[in-house]
């Protein structure tokens, strides 16, 4: 699984109107242009990061894995192709995803505590992950993942990915990410009971 590699993903979802622009001049050596793109989405990729390391324990490697996603995508930039409806915010995703998860591969994770997993998920009280992952029970639900099911589960309720760009991003086939995200709905469905709201993010759980 390469982190860095450019993706082509089906939709680009309103990228803001001077994306385009600051890619251009990003990938042309613009320094400016890249600083802005690293501030305009540098929360959502430390948000992610957290989310994933630090119920397994290794909430210390989100500074280094968020630089390290910066620095591959630099060095991919000219690559990315916009116009074949691509999306920069998902594949910087997409890449801190999967160098999370190979972080956890090399390593034991384990499971961490509710209060951990609140501060990491809800991206520092962003209202958008706040209206998909709700509630202290819902957050120890997630910490109970296993780090394969957490990476999908955060990638459909957190970032909004379709199906077909989960299983790009997590390079397994769409088989897999609906046996994934089923078994982490259940999980849910298993640790709320009837005590929280019959539907988180998209679709039912």
């Amino acid at each position: 699984m390469d982190p860095g590699a450019p993706q082509r993903f089906a939709a680009s979802r309103g990228a803001p109107a001077d994306e385009a622009d600051l890619i251009a001049r990003a990938s042309g050596g613009d320094a400016t242009a890249y600083r802005r793109l690293i501030e305009r989405y540098e929360r959502m990729v430390f948000a992610q990061l957290r989310a994933i390391l630090a119920p397994s324990g290794r909430g210390d490697a989100v500074e280094d894995l968020a630089q390290d996603t910066f620095v591959r995508a630099l060095r991919a930039l000219p690559r990315f192709r916009l116009d074949r409806g691509a999306k920069f915010s998902t594949w910087l995703v997409t890449i801190a995803t999967r160098l999370a998860l190979n972080e956890l591969r090399r390593t034991a994770w384990v499971v961490g505590t509710v209060d951990t997993v609140m501060d990491d998920v809800d991206g520092g009280n962003d209202p958008s992950s706040q209206s998909r992952i709700v509630g202290r029970g819902v957050a120890a639900a997630i910490a109970s993942l296993s780090p394969p099911m957490r990476a999908a589960f955060l990638l459909r309720e957190l970032h909004g990915f379709e199906y077909a760009e989960i299983a790009e991003a997590l390079d397994v086939d769409l088989g897999t990410v609906k046996s994934r995200l089923a078994r982490a709905r259940q999980r849910l469905r298993e640790a709320l009971a009837d005590d929280a709201p019959r539907s988180i993010g998209h679709e039912e759980i």
